[in-house]
């Protein structure tokens, strides 16, 4: 159990410095590549989802009771649909990135 709850603590801290670290690359990418803007916001939108899908995960590991399983089933259902949404994005920007690049190499 301990175990199990270091893991969730280490994941959540590390969705956590992943979403800052994606969010710093989206806030300093020029305007001249606003698909790359919108592929790193996309991929901190899904270290912000894993975030709280571990979360819920963890609460529920930790607490009782029946408002935490409504709260901890709400985080979970919501990270997991953040997760699905921002990947799909993120695989859709993905493909963009090198003709953006070489459109803006002038």
């Amino acid at each position: 159990m301990k175990t199990l709850n270091f893991l969730l603590v280490f994941l959540i801290i590390a969705s956590g410095v992943y979403y800052f670290y994606f969010k710093t690359r989206q806030f300093r990418t020029r305007q001249v590549f606003p698909i790359r803007k919108q592929y790193f916001a996309s991929r901190a939108g899904t270290f912000l989802g894993g975030l709280l899908f571990f979360f819920g995960i963890n609460q529920l590991l930790l607490f009782q009771g029946i408002a935490t399983y409504v709260v901890s089933s709400l985080f979970i259902v919501l990270g997991a649909y953040i997760i699905f949404f921002n990947m799909k994005a993120a695989k859709h920007y993905k493909q963009f990135i090198d003709e953006e690049t070489t459109l803006n190499e002038n």
